[in-house]
């Protein structure tokens, strides 16, 4: 998924609205087309505002994008790794969890000194 590809507004807010009754916990998980759109395109969201290749944030899996200025690696693991799964991320990308929560609990492994969404979330508001 390219940073460079600009997400449509209203796509993005279609495909996470689809996955907001599972994140309030009023309906079941969406199928996995769904919830990989909404993971895909929120990512994407955050690669455009966030645009540089200093951290990898990483939601197996349905995705992966690199975002934030700064140093850029070329080889093997990056020095800044976020990794969550998509509830979690889905979560973190509407705002209803706080990124110091997530970080606290686990809900998200976050390593390096530029691993920090905080200023950048949420993605997008429902």
């Amino acid at each position: 998924m390219p940073p460079s590809r600009s997400v449509d507004p209203a796509e993005l807010r279609a495909a996470v609205t689809a996955a907001s009754g599972w994140l309030s916990g009023n309906e079941e998980k969406p199928a996995r087309p769904a919830l990989a759109a909404a993971v895909r395109l929120s990512l994407r969201a955050l690669a455009a505002d966030a645009p540089g290749r200093s951290v990898e944030v990483r939601v197996p899996p349905f995705g992966a994008v690199q975002c934030v200025e700064g140093p850029r690696h070329t080889r093997g693991t990056p020095p800044n790794v976020i990794e969550t799964d998509a509830k979690t991320w889905l979560e973190l990308a509407t705002g209803r969890l706080l990124w110091t929560d997530a970080v606290e609990s686990g809900r998200v492994t976050a390593s390096g000194l530029r691993a920090d969404l905080s200023h950048w979330l949420p993605v997008v508001r429902l």
